[in-house]
């Protein structure tokens, strides 16, 4: 009994040390504190980029994110300048539309981008990061990526966070950018209405132009397919988001001080780069 008893002295502590948060002894910190100050992190980069580019010219204005026209789009841009299109006058109404469909494409993802907080913040609380550590020390342990042994990602935090959130954010966020894209945010039109005008524009004129090609001259001239502009601008958005929440990580890491956040300055403090 005696002994049983000594036995159960020494296992149970063990027990209890090892199911418990245990120290690290490179950083300082428990395996909790680790994981508090990765979420804090990117809770603070997602709310900083989600009010920069949801304001006017967030995205439009800025050339690192500025959505462009879909794939789709371009069998209008290699044909628009044919010559039968510019006798028409079909050019330059397709070179007005261009415009106006890319700034309401831009302006939909700013508008869409005042929701994206609580998204992020809500996608972010039910991560779950099993090795804290090796994200704080600039390892996505999600990336199957051959990496230096000394290679350091300052990105590690958000791109563990986009592997292992981006299909479900973009389910969804498509929800406040469709919304967005049915919307006159100011441009007298909405994008859907933009995109059907151009795509009209352009393949009333291919019809045009192959029914005076009787002869067979030249090659016909294919139309522009439909699009799913909900998917492509929803995935862009959310690509502009990221490279955001990345900046932000990188000043993070790069000043943990300039935070008055505490678990943000012990955290990153621990390893500041």
């Amino acid at each position: 009994m005696r002994t049983t008893h000594i036995i159960s002295i020494i296992i149970i502590p063990f027990m209890f040390f090892t199911s418990c948060d245990l120290l690290n002894k490179e950083t300082g910190l428990t395996s909790a504190e680790i994981v508090e100050g990765l979420k804090t992190a990117l809770n603070v980069g997602t709310d900083s980029s989600s009010t920069k580019l949801s304001k006017v010219n967030g995205y439009f204005k800025d050339q690192a994110i500025k959505i462009l026209l879909p794939p789709e789009a371009q069998v209008i841009l290699d044909n628009k300048n044919n010559q039968y299109f510019q006798q028409l006058g079909i050019t330059a109404k397709i070179d007005a539309q261009l415009e106006k469909v890319i700034e309401s494409i831009n302006r939909s993802a700013e508008e869409a981008a005042k929701e994206s907080a609580p998204i992020f913040k809500k996608a972010i609380t039910n991560l779950t990061i099993t090795d804290g550590l090796s994200i704080l020390n600039g390892k996505n342990p999600s990336t199957t990526k051959a990496t230096s042994v000394n290679e350091f990602d300052s990105l590690a935090a958000t791109n563990y966070l986009k592997t292992q959130t981006f299909t479900d954010l973009s389910t969804v966020f498509s929800t406040p950018m469709n919304k967005s894209l049915d919307k006159d945010l100011g441009l007298g039109f909405s994008t859907n209405q933009a995109w059907t005008t151009l795509s009209s524009l352009y393949n009333n004129g291919v019809d045009l132009y192959n029914g005076a090609n009787i002869l067979g001259l030249y090659s016909n001239l294919n139309k522009v397919n439909s699009v799913d502009l909900g998917t492509y601008c929803t995935n862009k958005a959310l690509d502009g988001l990221f490279l955001k929440v990345g900046l932000e990580e990188k000043k993070i890491r790069k000043n943990p001080y300039d935070w008055a956040i505490d678990i943000i300055r012990k955290v990153f403090g621990s390893v500041s780069k």
